[in-house]
């Protein structure tokens, strides 16, 4: 499965939550809905997957940072549930899949009426080609 089939699938199980749960709870509880999701349509998912970072290689941290999700060990999945989704955290979505080595990843807030508006998409450049943060039309 590629990274496009897999954002694609990952976007389909967020709606699913969404729609079922609607807006305004935890972080915590999406991740684990969208965890469930995902899994039952056959993905394979990390949950707080450890990332650890290095420095001119050294291992600085064991435990530098968790990601939310790690769906098919490509696609990091970073879940807000908050009243606007701010440029920094697109950036911390970024740093992650660069220090993890992953392709692309996604933003996700379920904190919106319309799930689509707070979806972002984030490919990392030196993985793929250059595409940069892009928001869903």
């Amino acid at each position: 499965m590629d990274i496009n089939e897999i954002t694609s699938q990952i976007i389909k199980a967020a709606m699913a939550v969404h729609t079922q749960l609607g807006p305004g709870l935890l972080e915590s509880v999406y991740q684990e809905c969208l965890r469930i999701e995902l899994e039952e349509m056959g993905l394979h998912v990390q949950k707080e997957a450890p990332v650890p970072v290095t420095y001119k290689g050294k291992k600085i941290v064991q435990d530098g940072f968790r990601i939310d999700l790690l769906v098919e060990d490509s696609v990091i999945v970073e879940l807000k549930s908050v009243e606007e989704v701010k440029s920094v955290h697109k950036k911390q979505l970024l740093t992650y899949l660069r220090l993890a080595g992953k392709p692309a990843g996604l933003l996700i807030n379920f904190n919106e009426t319309m799930l689509k508006k707070g979806i972002t998409r984030v490919i990392n450049e030196v993985h793929a080609a250059p595409q940069g943060a892009k928001s869903l039309p």
